[in-house]
Parts: C-alpha cells; sequence; structure tokens
C-alpha cells in the first residue's frame, strides 16, 4: 500500500506561533484569554503546510515561514522543489497549526492561497486570500475577505477551486457577537467567479456552528460546494453537519455528544465519483468514543464504521477517494511517538484492510492532509524532527 517517502529537512520549517482553544462563553472578568493568546501566537509551533496537486501532476507546497507564507512546486513529487516565493510581501501572522492551516488550490495557470490572519484580541482574525495569475511566480496583493471587519473570530478558513470559480468557508462570530445566549459560531462563505480578482458578499450557510473545528469543504458532483463541519445541535451537542451551499443542512452524525466546550477537532470530507460522501469524525461521546467513518449516498447513510485505537489517542482523521477507492489516514500517539496509520477499501466503504503504519516521529507532527493527483492519493505529513513526509498510497 505504501509506495516512496520522501522527506525534507524539518530546518526548512521555521515555528514562530498556533491557534488557540477557544472555551465557549468566554467573557471580561474571566481568565486572560488574551495574554494567553499572545504567549501562544509567541511561542508554539507553526507545522501546518498545505499541498495539492495541479492537473500536470505537479506538487504545490504552502508553509508559513516567519511571518510569510511561501509557496513552491515539485515536478518529481516531492524530490526536489523549487525556490520558495513569499505570497504576502508585507509580514502578518499565520495560523498554521492543527485546525488552523492555510489552504492552497491550483486550476489552470492560476495559484490561490488562503489563510488566517490571527489579530491581538484573544481567538480574533481575518479571513486572508491572494492568488497568481503566472503560475505562481508572483501574487497580487492579499484581499480581506470576511466584509465583517470587527476584531472577532473570522478564523479556520477552508478553499475549494475548481471551474466554476474559488469558495471560501470559515468559522465566523459576527452574529453572536454581545448576545450571550447565541450558541456558538457561524459558518459563513465568500465567492469569486474572476479567478479570485474580486469576492462576491459574505453568506452565511449555517449559525450555531462550532467554534474552533476546521471545516471539510470538497466539490458535490456537479460541481456545488459541499461543506462538512461540527455543529451544535440542541443546547449543547456537538455532532456533524453537511451541507451545500446555499442548501439546509443535514445532521451526519447522531452521537449526540454533549460538551460545553469546542472540541478542537474537525472532521473530513470527500465526493466519490458517484457523488458518495465519505466523512470521518472524532466524537467524545460515551456511548461510542473515538473515530468514526461512514458514507452517505443521498438520505441514506452507512452505519458508521469505528477506526483506530482509542488507548492510542487516535485522532485527526482524513479521507480521500479515487474510483471506488476510499483512504483513511489518523493520527496515534504510543507514548513514545506519532505515527500516521491508514486503513484502504476497494469498495466504497464497505469492506476495509487492516491497519497499517505508514510513519512516525518522535517530536511534534502536523496532522495528516490526503491529496490526489499522478493518478494515487498521497500522504502529506509535516513533522518537526523529520520534515516533510510525502508518501503515495497505492493499492
Amino acid at each position: 500500500m505504501v509506495g516512496a517517502i520522501v522527506t525534507l529537512l524539518a530546518g526548512c520549517l521555521i515555528a514562530t506561533g498556533a491557534a488557540a482553544h477557544e472555551p465557549a462563553g468566554h467573557a471580561a472578568g474571566k481568565p486572560d484569554f488574551s495574554r494567553m493568546w499572545q504567549e501562544r501566537l509567541e511561542s508554539a509551533p507553526r507545522l501546518a503546510v498545505a499541498a495539492t496537486f495541479d492537473a500536470n501532476g505537479r506538487l504545490w507546497l504552502a508553509r508559513t515561514v516567519g511571518k510569510q507564507l511561501q509557496v513552491s512546486h515539485s515536478d518529481d513529487a516531492g524530490l526536489h522543489f523549487s525556490p520558495a516565493v513569499a505570497v504576502n510581501r508585507e509580514p502578518e501572522l499565520i495560523s498554521a497549526d492543527g485546525e488552523a492551516r492555510p489552504a492552497i488550490a491550483v486550476v489552470d495557470q492560476r495559484v490561490y492561497l488562503s489563510w488566517t490572519q490571527p489579530l491581538p484580541q484573544a481567538f480574533a482574525g481575518h479571513i486572508r486570500f491572494a492568488a497568481s495569475a503566472d503560475g505562481g511566480a508572483t501574487f497580487a496583493e492579499p484581499l480581506t475577505i470576511n466584509d465583517n471587519r470587527q476584531a472577532i473570530t473570522h478564523r479556520f478558513n477552508a478553499m475549494l477551486a475548481n471551474e466554476h470559480g474559488v469558495t471560501l468557508a470559515w468559522i465566523d462570530k459576527r452574529d453572536g457577537d454581545g448576545q450571550p445566549a447565541y450558541r456558538g459560531a457561524a459558518i459563513y462563505t465568500a465567492q469569486s467567479t474572476d479567478g479570485g480578482r474580486s469576492f462576491a458578499a459574505n453568506r452565511k450557510l449555517a449559525d450555531h456552528s462550532c467554534e474552533c473545528c476546521r471545516i471539510g469543504l470538497a466539490a458535490d458532483r456537479d460541481g456545488t460546494p459541499l461543506a462538512f463541519w461540527r455543529h451544535i445541535f440542541g443546547r449543547n451537542e456537538r455532532d456533524f453537519a453537511i451541507a451545500r451551499l446555499g442548501e439546509p443542512l443535514q445532521r451526519a452524525s447522531t452521537d449526540g455528544w454533549a460538551i460545553d466546550a469546542c472540541p478542537h477537532h474537525g472532521g473530513s470530507l470527500a465526493v466519490d465519483e458517484q457523488g458518495g460522501r465519505h466523512i470521518a469524525w472524532f466524537t467524545g461521546a460515551a456511548k461510542s468514543p473515538g473515530l468514526h467513518y461512514r458514507r452517505i449516498d443521498g438520505e441514506r447513510m452507512s452505519v458508521p464504521l469505528s477506526f483506530g485505537d482509542l488507548d492510542a489517542q487516535a485522532g485527526h482523521p482524513a479521507v480521500a477517494t479515487a474510483g471506488s477507492d476510499i483512504d483513511l489516514v489518523w493520527r496515534e500517539f504510543d507514548g513514545r511517538e506519532n505515527r500516521i496509520v491508514a486503513i484502504h477499501s476497494a469498495d466504497r466503504g464497505q469492506t476495509w484492510s487492516k491497519p497499517m503504519r505508514l510513519a512516525a516521529t518522535a517530536g511534534a507532527a502536523d496532522d495528516p492532509l490526503l491529496i490526489n493527483g499522478r493518478g494515487a492519493i498521497w500522504l502529506i505529513w509535516n513533522t518537526a524532527d523529520n520534515g516533510l513526509k510525502i508518501v503515495r498510497l497505492d493499492t
């Protein structure tokens, strides 16, 4: 299942900051979250990277170096990379830690980057975007996409780009600002149909999302953006929802995890060529704790499949599809090292292989990414001690 592994020097990655966990309902007079936020921004590593293959098989990589987002590319699947190009010429803080990561997409010769710029105020940020019209040689001045410019949460950006345009989605607290009774945050989106030169007004997809969990974003079978996020159902059940842009949400998990805090643990979404929606997520619900997978075909949902070693803190799953093949990867920790474990299905998620360890490191590490390209699915995993690992998954 595993092909060549390419490891880049860890010294290429400079660690300068990270995103913070946001407790639900924090308020003035409570612990000094602004001070905690600043300390985390200054001290925690930024290991979260973004990667994609373009239509010609070129691998594109975006990573944070100091206060710049830098982009490079490889024509040999990561053996050698081009010199990095700075996306933002003016330095700024960039969230690049776990749930908060940059995003990259390439359509024709246009290269798109999205990231969250953390602000000095606790848990506040702006959604940023920049595009290159010359194949990544230069980038236009970054845009701030959230049209609400208050120093509040606009964070955890996700991006989808295809022939229909560019879609950004993020978690936004403009509707709950100053309203203690408002539950959680909201999912907002913005779209561009002119190659990222401009964006339409922000649109709200749903109220009452969880505050700090990444959003899964994928193209539905007809190209319409499809979002997958942790939602607050009822008073405080933090399960998952799925929705096409502009349409009502569908509850995607029914674990009933009641918790008065954001788990900082988003899910993953992939859509296969038949339109099947493949989702993976974590829950702390007592009846079924751990990682789960299910396939959604219209109104039909498969019974959730539990996977991963709960005793090894299995978490942060990623799912990808290629034809009838489905790959699932996740992180585990055995007390000595972080490792990436995988299972594979050749029949759209009906049956699965035994777990296989793909990579491991003794130091800090990013969450795993799965991307499609060169006729295969690839794992992208950044580590502090062993650099960037690129693993081709083959049945």
